[in-house]
């Protein structure tokens, strides 16, 4: 059953296969972000490389505002991980039936009440700006930190530059010619393809939810938050629905 299937995503005893779809959803949702924040205020807001070299240059031309900016997103995004981390602690020291649901409710209604009062901000001034900026950032600190504390750290959904490296490590493997003469009494050099695949899945879902992020941000605007909103209520609802 659906029901079945979706509770199966957040419970406590893992399985690759439900990190495997818990990650490639989340990634949909953070590239939806990413894309259609960009499109919606002209800033990506996932990856914090970006955010920090933004800071440096702009400090080094004297530029404080936006350096303070970058600064202020790069704090955000660890807010939001530090959040993560708070709430999934304390339900498993409390014992919680379902550790992983109160970060989801918290992204989910963050984005709710932002694609409900995004379409009543002027999107061109500054304090709008910082708003957005900073609720994006946290929200993907907040989902990044979910994801790997989930798989363990194996998973990342919001930045795709060390699952990119990955992958490429990978095909290298995967390529290589283990019949060298040199090579006698080496272990042979194998690729690993579950983890292949799964980078792989990660990055592609990414690249998806982006795609329908740019689209549903340039078309109905900040409302394009409240269908993702409303599927992690789903996801995070599940195990209760289940159990109900």
């Amino acid at each position: 059953m659906p029901i079945n299937y979706l509770s199966s995503l957040l419970a406590a005893q893992r399985s690759a296969r439900a990190d495997l779809h818990l990650g490639v959803s989340l990634a949909l949702i953070a590239g939806a972000l990413n894309a259609g924040g960009f499109i919606a205020i002209g800033q990506y807001t996932s990856h914090m490389t970006g955010m920090l070299s933004s800071a440096a240059d702009n400090l080094a031309l004297g530029r404080v505002a936006p350096a303070l900016l970058a600064l202020g997103s790069v704090a955000a995004f660890l807010a939001g991980a530090a959040s993560t981390a708070v709430m999934i602690n304390y339900a498993k020291r409390s014992e919680a039936r379902h550790v992983y649901a109160a970060p989801l409710l918290l992204e989910a209604a963050l984005l709710l009440g932002f694609g409900v009062a995004g379409a009543r901000l002027d999107g061109a001034s500054p304090a709008s700006m910082v708003a957005t900026i900073t609720l994006l950032c946290y929200v993907m600190g907040l989902q990044n930190a979910l994801i790997t504390k989930i798989s363990n750290a194996e998973i990342r959904t919001t930045h795709v530059t060390g699952l990119v490296t990955d992958i490429g490590i990978e095909l290298g493997k995967l390529v290589y010619w283990n019949g060298h003469p040199d090579a006698a009494g080496a272990p042979a050099v194998r690729a690993n393809r579950r983890r292949l695949r799964v980078h792989l899945c990660i990055v592609a879902g990414f690249f998806v939810g982006g795609l329908g992020g740019a689209l549903g941000f340039q078309h109905v605007g900040f409302a394009a938050t409240i269908p993702l909103a409303v599927g992690l209520v789903v996801l995070a609802a599940a195990p209760w629905m289940r159990r109900a």
